[in-house]
């Protein structure tokens, strides 16, 4: 009898492999385009038909792309199995974010709000968009859904102190003016940053892995495609032909982005966003299909997980960018969005604190996002 993790077909087959991977072939031709014949295409940006033809085009391209990179990512992640699975995908979605920050803030004019921007964004798109949406249509359908509070309460644990030294705290040192740090309280949060991280990762896969399992059995029927294990090799090899693509082409979607900001006055807060967008949503289709099969625990582990490999990977790498390019960042939150990842923190504690959640804990999230949307165009 064949096994579940047998059923991938052992030969090649060109026409199901064309098939599946067709978005490659879009990707290179987008990228060999505007190498080429970039100048040209983004002569007309001054026409708004043209920059959102422009800028559409290359943020579908790029979305696709990161699409692919988590699911080739998610195929080495089944085989490997942990840790290295989850070390896989968490590198797969920070090498794409620091990927996407870098172009952005190397290119056009010094954007020193960037990084803050788009780490503040990642955390009310996931904390607000993304958890709202799986709660409320996990609690639609199923009235009421379990995880392992355990599992919760540790994410929540290195989240909160984190994105506080990240994000509100630079307002408060008056070593640097400005929502700056100094150089050696860089140098402390990318130390705790990364060992906060490495710590936690050792709890999830290790000693405490059962802090991270459903707690009904319901939840631990996992309907999936199973890899086999020879095909490790391509899935690895795609994952990053799709990256490539997606390094290329987040340098030119900067000046769509740029174009915006700077001369059509866009919120500042806009190229976070955008990227905050391409970040998360992989991320998000998986965890609300996992809400939707009342695999909340699933859930729970994708967006708490995305939220502390941003804050605890992004953060010290660009740190570190800055200080190779000379580009400053400023990291403390300005006015009212100090307030709100404030109150997101809070509400992430009181809705992360039973062990079961409804469509009303889901409906609360969703207000927190549609908060912060406000804000970033009218604050």
């Amino acid at each position: 009898m064949v096994q579940p993790q047998e059923t991938e077909a052992k030969s090649f087959d060109l026409a199901a492999f064309l098939r599946a991977e067709w978005f490659l072939a879009v990707s290179y031709l987008t990228s060999a385009a505007f190498i080429v014949f970039g100048e040209g295409l983004f002569a007309g940006l001054s026409n708004p038909l043209w920059l959102t033809l422009v800028f559409v085009w290359l943020f579908a391209v790029v979305l696709g792309s990161c699409l692919n990179v988590v699911r080739h990512a998610d195929g080495v992640a089944d085989i490997l199995g942990e840790p290295y699975g989850t070390l896989v995908l968490t590198l797969s979605v920070t090498t794409i974010e620091v990927m996407s920050i870098s172009a952005v803030m190397l290119h056009g004019a010094n954007n020193p709000t960037l990084v803050r921007d788009t780490l503040f964004s990642v955390v009310m798109v996931i904390l607000g968009g993304m958890a709202g949406l799986s709660l409320l249509i996990g609690g639609w359908k199923h009235k009421e859904q379990h995880y392992n509070l355990q599992g919760a309460n540790t994410y929540l644990s290195v989240i909160i102190p984190l994105a506080i030294f990240s994000l509100t705290l630079p307002n408060f040192t008056v070593t640097t003016s400005g929502p700056t740090l100094s150089s050696p309280q860089q140098v402390f949060l990318t130390f705790i940053s990364i060992g906060l991280y490495v710590a936690f990762l050792a709890v999830q896969t290790g000693r405490h892995r059962s802090y991270f399992t459903s707690v009904d059995a319901i939840e631990d029927v996992h309907v999936g495609v199973h890899h086999h294990p020879s095909s490790i090799w391509r899935h690895a090899i795609l994952l990053v032909a799709y990256m490539l693509p997606v390094a290329i082409l987040a340098e030119e979607l900067a000046r769509p982005i740029d174009y915006l900001i700077e001369t059509l006055a866009a919120p500042a807060e806009l190229g976070g966003i955008i990227i905050a967008i391409i970040v998360a949503t992989p991320e998000a289709i998986g965890a609300v299909r996992a809400a939707m099969a009342n695999r909340l625990q699933q859930a729970v582990n994708i967006f708490l997980g995305s939220v502390l490999s941003t804050i605890g990977l992004t953060v010290p790498v660009m740190l570190l960018i800055s200080y190779a390019t000379g580009h400053a960042v400023f990291l403390g939150l300005a006015g009212a969005n100090s307030v709100l990842l404030l109150l997101t923190l809070a509400v992430s504690v009181v809705t992360f604190a039973s062990g079961r959640t409804n469509v009303l804990q889901g409906a609360v999230h969703a207000v927190l996002f549609g908060a912060f949307i406000l804000l970033a165009f009218q604050d």
